[in-house]
C-alpha cells in the first residue's frame, strides 16, 4: 500500500506542480488560448488558483518525504480535492465537458491519496 501511496502521490505532485506554476506564472492572456476558464477569472483568481495547487502540490510531497506531520499530505490532499469540485462546477456552468475527463483524473488521484493516506497512518 505504501508504494502506491508513493505513486500516486508524486504523479498528483507532478501534475499540480506543473498547472499550478503556469497559472502563477504566466500572464492571464497566455493562459486563455489553452485554458478558457480564465476569460471569467480575475488575473488575481487565476494567481490564486495557481499558488493554491502548488501549495497542494508541496503539502501531498513534502510531509510524505519527510515524514514530519503525515497527516497533511491527506489534508492537502482533501484541498486539491476541493479544488477539482471547484474546476467541475467553473466547467459545467461553462459548458466545457471536454474538461470533465481531466477533471476526473485528478480528482480521483487526490482521493487516491486522501484514502491511501488515512490508511497508512
Amino acid at each position: 500500500m505504501d508504494i502506491a501511496l508513493w505513486i500516486t502521490a508524486v504523479l498528483l505532485t507532478v501534475l499540480y506542480l506543473g498547472v499550478g506554476a503556469l497559472k502563477l506564472f504566466r500572464p492571464k492572456d497566455a493562459l486563455q488560448q489553452s485554458m478558457g476558464w480564465v476569460e471569467d477569472a480575475t488575473a488575481g483568481q487565476v494567481k490564486l488558483v495557481g499558488a493554491l495547487e502548488l501549495l497542494g502540490a508541496l503539502g501531498v510531497i513534502l510531509p510524505l518525504s519527510t515524514n514530519i506531520a503525515p497527516v497533511v499530505t491527506a489534508i492537502a490532499a482533501i484541498g486539491l480535492v476541493l479544488v477539482q469540485v471547484a474546476a467541475f462546477v467553473v466547467h459545467a456552468r461553462r459548458k466545457e465537458p471536454k474538461s470533465y475527463p481531466v477533471n476526473a483524473v485528478l480528482l480521483l488521484l487526490a482521493l487516491a491519496v486522501v484514502a491511501l493516506r488515512f490508511a497508512t497512518l
